[in-house]
């Protein structure tokens, strides 16, 4: 992977898997996916999507005008879903890992 995969990076490419969105749609994926852990403001959103539009992980698939204010809508590319599927196995195994530490470990404080 080309782009480096912060948190905020991967919510996005995962708010971006199931269908395109405009930036206001991936605002609410991102904050459901994280729980309402994450809530990303427009400079930070946009950011991350230029780098993705930039690593050629997600594309520009359309725009509309809605009450005067253009609407752009993002999707992602094979290359984005590919990332997003990497990234998934990646966390998938540090969790297993992490489960198999933690279950090995002798209970702390006489629980």
């Amino acid at each position: 992977m080309g782009l480096k995969m912060t948190e905020q990076t991967y919510l996005v490419l995962l708010s971006l898997a199931d269908r395109p969105r405009h930036g206001y749609g991936v605002v609410q994926a991102v904050r459901e996916l994280s729980d309402d852990r994450v809530r990303l403001g427009a400079g930070t959103l946009y950011g991350v999507l230029d780098r993705l539009v930039g690593a050629g992980y997600a594309e520009v698939s359309g725009e509309e005008v809605v009450d005067g204010r253009l609407r752009r809508y993002y999707r992602l590319t094979p290359e984005g879903t590919s990332a997003v599927t990497q990234e998934t196995a990646r966390l998938r195994a540090l969790a297993a890992r992490a489960q198999r530490v933690l279950g090995a470990r002798p209970a702390l404080g006489g629980a």
